[in-house]
């Protein structure tokens, strides 16, 4: 393969990205020893969820709230597309996610959102 065969292969075309947000994305994370296995897509501007602004001189603990439930709510929502698009495939839904161990939620969003890192940054045992 030559370089320039390569560079076309590793680039996105815009067709290819338009693609992606009505394709299902299969994916699965290790947790304590398993796998476990869900699916989600990607969105497009206006299937964001959408949160009202942070007031003005909210505190650092208020703004992290507010971000976390942002992250949240975003992830549910690839989680519940791909759920409509294919409910046979569907792990979690909208209503067992809180119920869910935060460690494994955590896991699964960074996934998702293409964040690797190992749980014992976060998490203490």
């Amino acid at each position: 393969m030559t370089k320039e065969e390569k560079k076309t292969n590793s680039s996105w075309s815009i067709e290819d990205l338009i693609a992606l947000t009505d394709e299902v994305q299969n994916s699965s994370v290790d947790f304590r020893g398993k796998e476990f296995n869900f699916h989600f897509c990607e969105l497009v501007e206006e299937e964001e969820p959408k949160m009202g602004a942070l007031p003005e001189g909210a505190t650092e603990e208020e703004k992290m709230e507010h971000y976390s439930k942002v992250g949240n709510n975003r992830i549910v929502h690839m989680i519940e597309k791909a759920n409509k698009k294919q409910p046979a495939n569907a792990s979690i839904m909208a209503e067992n996610w809180g119920m869910l161990p935060t460690s494994l939620r955590y896991k699964i969003s960074n996934h998702i959102m293409g964040i690797e890192s190992s749980e014992s940054e976060n998490f203490t045992i």
